[in-house]
């Protein structure tokens, strides 16, 4: 099985709104995908079609292999749900939530108590298995959660959210329980606006917007076309308003045609490729820092209150080099450096802040 997922025109619509708009969307078999959207996009709507919650006004979709309408049962089977809010019996105990649920999909007890066993060793929640579920922190109720949606052994793991609210410290045991459980061959999708946790585990990333798929790609893919959209606009800005600027010089005086050739090198230094590099030295001093500004690759150097200067350079594949050559021959001491690149948070932003530019890519093609 290639696709763990695969959607073909899934749609749902509400009277005359459509929540999700004909989505077409392939997620790869035992990958980490990551699916976001803004509040309204038609995210949680997807992911209740998915599971066999709420059925499409038309178009379908196959989950494990089996479509979720005509073999809905088998999709249940094959898939576990970690929700935001925890869904157990806040009176009964973790080990009793997780043998409900574990008969609820007909494992067998003898079965049922030794995965159970397993499974709250692995998330570090054995120690509590007999208190009431009421009576534990919010980490301990979502480890329980997880439990209980893996006791049937799901090819598929859904996850809603599932550090929101929790400290750094289980934040990171949650991320290290998602990478072993696709380590074992799981599929993992997990809705999330965490941008640092999508990064950080996830192989392919879907964003959804208005109810269409509006880019799907790796998370480093998505900041890379990012990039290559920036440059194109800023050439394309230059472009224009150069050729008003020629437009302009046609009709004017040799003294006008002086100041508006001034105007179109302003512009092309405006909106010239360029990079930020961003550089600690212990020791910068105000020659080290005029040898810097003198490179041909330099345009500009802002000095930051740490003493980390921001080198505003040539966008180009030896640049760094040259700098780091730079500062190494004028007896600098670098300390830190990095470059500043889009986040995934930025591309989100710009991805959903476009109203009737969206992508028809059939992800994962």
């Amino acid at each position: 099985m290639k696709y763990c997922v695969e959607t073909f025109d899934l749609t749902k619509n509400y009277g005359d709104f459509a929540a999700v708009d004909t989505l077409k969307m392939k997620i790869k078999n035992k990958s980490i995908f990551g699916f976001l959207g803004p509040n309204g996009a038609g995210k949680t709507t997807t992911i209740k079609m998915l599971t066999c919650l709420a059925l499409p006004t038309s178009g379908t979709a196959t989950v494990a292999g089996q479509d979720i309408l005509k073999n809905p049962n088998e999709v249940r089977q094959k898939i576990g749900m970690i929700p935001q809010m925890v869904s157990l019996y806040g009176d009964l105990t973790v080990k009793e939530n997780v043998h409900l649920c574990g008969d609820f999909y007909g494992v067998h007890e003898d079965l049922r108590d030794s995965r159970a066993d397993e499974l709250m060793e692995m998330v570090d929640i054995k120690y509590a298995e007999n208190k009431p579920v009421s009576q534990l922190s919010g980490g301990m109720k979502q480890k329980a959660s997880v439990v209980a949606s893996l006791i049937h052994q799901p090819e598929i793991l859904f996850l809603d959210e599932p550090t929101i609210g929790l400290d750094p410290t289980t934040k990171r045991i949650l991320w290290d329980m998602v990478e072993e459980l696709n380590s074992e061959g799981r599929s993992i999708i997990l809705c999330s606006h965490d941008m640092y946790e999508v990064e950080l585990l996830c192989d392919d990333v879907g964003i959804i917007n208005r109810g269409l798929l509006a880019a799907f790609n790796t998370p480093q893919g998505l900041k890379d076309t990012m990039i290559t959209e920036r440059k194109n606009e800023k050439i394309s800005r230059s472009s224009n308003i150069t050729k008003i600027v020629e437009e302009m010089q046609k009709e004017a005086s040799p003294e006008e045609n002086a100041s508006l050739n001034s105007v179109k090198d302003y512009v092309e230094k405006k909106n010239r490729d360029s990079m930020e590099l961003s550089v600690m030295i212990s020791n910068l001093d105000d020659n080290l820092l005029t040898q810097l500004e003198n490179l041909p690759i330099t345009y500009k150097i802002t000095k930051q209150h740490s003493g980390r200067i921001v080198i505003d350079m040539e966008d180009s594949e030896e640049s760094v080099t040259k700098i780091i050559s730079g500062i190494i021959e004028n007896n600098g001491n670098i300390t830190s450096i990095s470059t500043k690149d889009p986040s995934l948070e930025d591309v989100f932003v710009r991805v959903t802040a476009k109203k009737e530019e969206v992508s028809d890519d059939n992800g994962g093609n």
